[in-house]
């Protein structure tokens, strides 16, 4: 009887494969960047999904499970992969600590100007720039309160500030101050001070954040995303920046990536922007190993499905 296989397709450290392989003992696993199409055409669980082996993948009549290796999986192709019974995990959560450390980097300094005087370091320039903000006590608006939207809570109430959250379901969680729904955002967007943007990208959350949402916000609002880029109209997000009126961004992603050489955004200097490197961390690959796949994967070697981060087509994630 032929050996179950499981296709890591990217290259993984061999301390993680025999973590794995102790697990699946009696299992085939065969991990690289460039495995054959023979095995990704027979393998029962395949690791992260290669927009450009996708045919190669649904051909496959033996796949059951594939773990995502990015959080969100707006970029799968979900319909079909949900038609053909093939059970989806993402690698939500393993972003936290990064994502919310880079997003305090953006309001930190933004806030404390340190952009500005990065800039003039560069040019030998010693000038105050009327630096006068402060994070402390102030109010923050989190849209999306899931693991990341959760440690960003945490961690701006070592700040001292009230925290606003925005979650579908409107349940209360732990850290946040006040939570709505996405419904009731221009209750929230008038009253914050920094509005950070952690939701992942659904039919719902699409250009979520335009025009009239920019309106809404206070003229000395620094509005960040680390969500996806397609949630903000991206036009509109300029406009507000050209037009004063949000004080400022924080962006590490963009409705279009690489962002164009064109975009104003580029050359504004009350914009900071990443290049999509916001979940980047040493952690990322024994994080996605140890939290999520392993113990998904005792689950359906039980018979189980696997349910840590269980991709639900209601919700979109």
């Amino acid at each position: 009887m032929a050996k179950r296989t499981i296709a890591i397709h990217l290259n993984l450290e061999d301390k993680y494969v025999k973590e794995i392989q102790k697990v699946a003992p009696d299992w085939d696993i065969h991990t690289g960047k460039e495995l054959s199409d023979d095995i990704l055409k027979k393998a029962e669980v395949l690791v992260n999904w290669q927009k450009d082996k996708e045919s190669t993948y649904l051909k496959n009549n033996q796949l059951k499970w594939v773990q995502s290796w990015s959080a969100g999986v707006d970029s799968l192709n979900l319909n079909k992969i949900e038609g053909k019974g093939i059970k989806l995990t993402s690698a939500n959560g393993v972003h936290s600590y990064p994502i919310s450390e880079t997003i305090f980097a953006y309001i930190l300094g933004f806030t404390r100007l340190i952009h500005t005087y990065v800039r003039q370091q560069q040019e030998k320039v010693w000038h105050h720039a009327k630096l006068r903000g402060e994070i402390h006590n102030k109010t923050i608006a989190v849209l999306g309160v899931g693991k990341i939207g959760q440690e960003t809570a945490k961690i701006a109430k070592a700040f001292g500030m009230k925290v606003l959250g925005v979650r579908h379901s409107g349940k209360a969680a732990e850290y946040v101050d006040e939570m709505y729904q996405p419904h009731q955002l221009d209750s929230v967007l008038p009253q914050s001070d920094y509005v950070v943007v952690t939701l992942p990208l659904t039919e719902d959350t699409h250009h979520l954040i335009g025009e009239e949402q920019f309106k809404q916000m206070k003229k000395n609002v620094f509005f960040v995303n680390i969500g996806r880029g397609p949630i903000v109209d991206e036009k509109a997000l300029i406009a507000a920046l050209q037009n004063n009126e949000i004080a400022g961004a924080g962006m590490d992603v963009f409705e279009n990536e690489p962002l164009d050489h064109t975009s104003p955004l580029w050359d504004m200097e009350n914009v900071i922007l990443t290049p999509h490197t916001a979940g980047a961390t040493e952690f990322y690959n024994q994080r996605v190993i140890e939290d999520i796949f392993i113990p998904n994967l005792k689950s359906y070697l039980n018979g189980e499905a696997p349910a840590i981060n269980l991709y639900q087509h209601e919700r979109g994630y």
